[in-house]
């Protein structure tokens, strides 16, 4: 084996080595930069809004556009139907009122009809009588505006009603009146009690129709209006058939 002299040359004296740097200084290389990007992460969440600070409209406004606008759709529809609910009621309370204005009644629920229209003892008695017990509250037969209440001799205590059409009825008679002069009744209401004041035979309701300022029958004019007294028939609609 061939001893190596020590004056010979070693090969690998004219290589430098490039000094490898202590593994701590990367450590600390490495651990700035992550400390810094976690710093710009957390600098850039800062300036972000709180969930709990965002205007409550926004989130809404987000979860329409998010929803493809159904919530609004779903709204719009909503505001719609109630529109059209509240179009059919108004109709419908036109339709009843327009039904009362319309309607002609019976003036009594029960009664016995005693006399009718024509000459009675040599003189006319212009009207019909319908026995009920005293104290029976009788009704408007038709809407109109109370032309008189009150006392009127050979009536009694009498209420007088002027129809829409100029017409008149008067209902006589009466133990009490619960109307007074200018009211406005509608057909069905109670405006006074079976009576038997004034010049009465029995207690009765008395009850006259006036037409152009004259008396006519009562029976038939009624009929024409869909009522008919013999037969308690009534119309709600103030149509003859």
């Amino acid at each position: 084996m061939r001893q190596r002299l020590s004056s010979e040359p070693d090969r690998y004296r004219g290589r430098r080595r490039v000094p490898t740097p202590p593994r701590s200084r990367y450590a600390v290389v490495v651990t700035s930069a992550f400390v810094g990007a976690g710093v710009v992460a957390l600098g850039a969440a800062s300036e972000l809004p709180d969930a709990k600070a965002v205007n409550p409209t926004v989130l809404q406004n987000l979860n329409v556009a998010a929803d493809g606008g159904d919530a609004l759709a779903e709204r719009s529809a909503d505001g719609d139907r109630a529109s059209r609910g509240e179009e059919r009621a108004a109709n419908t309370k036109i339709s009843d009122e327009d039904a009362e204005a319309e309607a002609w009644l019976l003036p009594l629920d029960d009664y016995e009809f005693t006399s009718a229209y024509g000459v009675r003892f040599g003189k006319l008695h212009a009207g019909i009588d319908l026995a009920a017990p005293e104290g029976t509250p009788y009704k408007a037969v038709h809407a109109g505006k109370v032309k008189s209440a009150g006392y009127m001799g050979g009536y009694g205590y009498a209420v007088t009603v002027e129809h829409s059409d100029g017409t008149e009825m008067i209902y006589a008679h009466s133990r009490r009146l619960l109307v007074k002069t200018g009211d406005v009744v509608k057909a069905g209401q109670v405006m006074g009690e079976v009576g038997n004041t004034g010049y009465s035979y029995g207690t009765h309701l008395h009850l006259e129709v006036h037409v152009g300022g004259n008396p006519t029958d009562p029976i038939v004019f009624l009929r024409e209006h869909g009522v008919d007294i013999k037969l308690r028939i009534e119309s709600v609609y103030g149509i003859a058939s």
